[in-house]
């Protein structure tokens, strides 16, 4: 019994599962039209499960999401601010960090 233990200890230390990796996107939301539009969208988009950092900027209409690739997607984060009334794509333009 003691043997197995060790070697399934041994199996899980050089096995190690791939973890996920912090992702960060820029949606462009052309929708914003008053300035509470950024606080809306941001809270839509932080309780989207892995999201952990969001800026929304009223003058680009643009939101920057860092999330978790494990836990959420790059549609999630569109069907969330599409679900608050502000439709969004991934901006094909780079955003500064």
């Amino acid at each position: 019994m003691k043997r197995n233990f060790i070697m399934l200890m041994m199996t899980i230390a050089v096995n190690q599962p791939v973890w996920a990796a912090p992702k960060t996107v820029a949606l462009s939301i052309p929708g914003m039209s008053c300035a509470a539009c950024p606080v809306t969208i941001k809270i839509a988009l932080n309780r989207v499960p892995g999201v952990t950092a969001t800026t929304v900027n009223f003058d680009n209409r643009q939101a920057i999401v860092t999330f978790d690739d494990a836990k959420a997607d790059v549609e999630a984060l569109l069907r969330a601010t599409a679900e608050t009334g502000y439709p969004s794509t991934r901006s094909k333009e780079p955003y500064n960090e």
